[in-house]
């Protein structure tokens, strides 16, 4: 039997703690698929293995990112504005930090024009499919979230998410729970819409089974031309999820 070429998959964001988990895992799935990671500095770079595979650019600029998604068969998509803490917060004293977004690098720049400029390049590339990780919360306009750095981070993201929705372009929208760094693949994965998992128990996900459920969307049609919420069950309660279609398959929501 001949050998199908491997699809060549881009995640964005690969310096990031969600983004280089599936960075990896593509690269440890080598025979099904051609990892490339876009990071924005050449320090991500190199704390990302510094492999030939990794571009340097910046989203915010759409024709850095070009060489990075050229010829590429799926886009898994990543990037986030991060709020920095403003300096002086003693947590000896109670109360809580501040937090502010650098100029350039607020949500809009980076969650709206930022995703805008990857989700253009992509469908001009012809690319099969886009996967969108999100976040729970964006149905509420109040939602704390919002207010960090007066960023409205939730609304530029949902913003985003529209666009990727009305592009033509395949896609799977996937609004992670809190995340948390732990294992992957001991929990039972929840789906859900319009966050109502946010007023239940379970609003939290490992960001491995965030890596993990990117990856299995690029296998099932089921995930194609939907949007989820996802949590998780805590460890040691249900059955750790392992068929992928049929999470997939529960999920009826385009948005």
């Amino acid at each position: 039997m001949a050998d199908l070429p491997r699809p060549t998959v881009l995640v964005t964001g690969a310096g990031g703690r969600t983004g280089q988990i599936v960075y990896k895992k593509l690269k440890d799935k080598a025979d099904q698929y051609a990892a490339r990671g876009l990071v924005r500095t050449e320090e991500s770079k190199e704390k990302i293995g510094n492999a030939d595979d990794v571009f340097v650019g910046d989203i915010r600029e759409a024709e850095t990112i070009l060489p990075a998604i050229q010829g590429i068969d799926y886009l898994i998509i990543l990037t986030s504005a991060v709020p920095k803490m403003k300096p002086g917060f003693d947590p000896t004293k109670g109360g809580r930090p501040e937090f502010y977004f650098e100029d350039d690098a607020f949500p809009e720049q980076v969650d709206w024009i930022g995703q805008k400029n990857q989700i253009d390049a992509a469908k001009d590339a012809g690319v099969k499919q886009i996967v969108l990780v999100g976040s729970m919360g964006g149905t509420n306009p109040n939602h704390p979230l919002n207010n960090i750095g007066n960023g409205n981070i939730l609304v530029w993201k949902r913003k985003a998410e529209q666009y990727l929705a009305d592009s033509g372009v395949p896609y799977t929208i996937i609004r992670a729970g809190g995340l948390q760094d732990k294992e992957g693949g001991v929990r039972e994965l929840l789906v859900g819409k319009d966050d109502e998992l946010l007023n239940t128990e379970t609003r939290t996900i490992a960001r491995a089974d965030v890596a993990e459920v990117c990856i299995q969307a690029l296998q099932y049609e089921e995930s194609k031309f939907k949007a989820f919420d996802l949590a998780s069950k805590p460890e040691g309660t249900g059955e750790p999820t392992k068929d992928f279609k049929a999470l997939f398959s529960q999920i009826t929501t385009r948005f």
